[in-house]
């Protein structure tokens, strides 16, 4: 061998030793064959939390804010409070349109029983002329045969005739005051579901005019950490206006793993998690779902791969992991903080293997 080839070789062999290193560094940090590992990572992920904004349902001048930014607060905690004169004047009228409809109700009874006793005279009128009707008729008979024979004058039969004729329009007019007096008497039980209804509608605006006074106090809907309070007294609201917001102290994680990482990735298995807040401290927990779309599939905006060149993109699947208990610093997570999580697989893959083999056993057996 020539000295000049010698010196190649001595000058090519570290740069290809150099060059290896460097696609072993690149197949390592990427975890590509023969650096793949059963832990899948991702540093797309965030704690995530259940904030709250509160606002009020009317609208009103801000009287009281009895809180301060971030501070801790019990379901129910008055948190603002809406000048309520209005609200209690609406009440108060609410509540005396109800007492004359239910005065109105109760009217109805007694004016009933005046219809019912007017229905009972007419029927005891009627009666009395239906008597007095018989008696004319039978006196039409008696005196009708006495002047036919000259026994009574024809005057007198003038009289029997004419009285008989008063009784039968007597009748006539008694039969005419009994239907009027059912007729008022049935007008007056129609009138009974409009007054009960009205008494109903009523009701329903004392129970709103209620509502809308209590909605004057904005209230702490659960227990949690308040964001910054934004209201101040004398602040004129809306109903929806943000007045601040809650968080409870109950927190998770939502890793966005890439696509090919869920190959293996199972409900059940064990994660952990570095929070960058935290000095990187580390933190326990478990996958507790996995979503059934990817992100993408969620946003206002989807994609249309049907349209131009296409460019393959890894989408990411959001998968939500619970935090294990008795951890000191799971305290002081906040919705938001950036992690880093790594979920084990191995466990999946050994289960996997595991079922497979106590299928294959089984078929032989077979």
């Amino acid at each position: 061998m020539s000295i000049a080839k010698s010196l190649r070789l001595k000058t090519a062999l570290p740069a290809l030793i150099v060059g290896l290193a460097g696609v072993l560094m690149v197949l390592f940090a990427w975890q590509l064959p023969p650096f793949q590992s059963a832990v899948q990572s991702t540093n797309n992920a965030y704690v995530k939390g259940q904030v709250t904004v509160l606002s009020p349902q009317i609208p009103g001048y801000v009287t009281e804010v009895a809180v301060q930014d971030y501070m801790m607060v019990r379901k129910g905690d008055l948190i603002a409070r809406i000048d309520d004169r209005i609200y209690r004047q609406q009440l108060a009228q609410a509540e005396a349109a109800l007492a004359q409809q239910q005065s109105a109700l109760a009217s109805f009874d007694q004016n009933r029983l005046a219809r019912q006793a007017s229905l009972d005279l007419a029927k005891a009128q009627l009666q009395s002329a239906e008597a007095a009707l018989q008696k004319a008729q039978h006196d039409q008979e008696r005196t009708g045969s006495l002047v036919s024979r000259g026994i009574s004058s024809a005057a007198i039969g003038d009289q029997v005739r004419v009285a008989l004729m008063q009784a039968e329009a007597g009748v006539a007019q008694g039969r005419a005051n009994v239907e009027l007096a059912e007729q008022n008497l049935a007008l007056v039980d129609a009138g009974k579901p409009s007054l009960a209804a009205g008494v109903k509608s009523a009701e329903a605006a004392v129970a709103l005019a209620e509502i809308n006074l209590g909605n004057t106090r904005v209230t702490a809907p659960v227990d949690g950490r308040l964001g910054e309070v934004g209201v101040r007294v004398g602040q004129y609201v809306t109903a929806g206006s943000q007045l601040s917001s809650v968080t409870p102290s109950t927190v998770w994680v939502i890793a966005n793993f890439k696509e090919a990482q869920l190959a293996n990735l199972r409900v059940g298995l064990p994660a952990t998690f570095t929070v960058d807040a935290l000095d990187h401290a580390t933190l326990h927990g478990h996958v507790i779902r996995i979503s059934p779309a990817t992100g993408s599939e969620f946003s206002v905006l989807k994609p249309d791969n049907a349209t131009g060149n296409f460019t393959k993109v890894a989408q990411r699947i959001p998968v939500r992991i619970e935090l294990d208990g008795n951890q000191d610093l799971a305290d002081q997570l906040r919705p938001g903080m950036s992690v880093v999580v790594a979920v084990n697989t191995g466990a999946a893959v050994a289960a996997a293997l595991a079922a497979a083999d106590r299928g294959a056993g089984s078929s032989a057996v077979n």
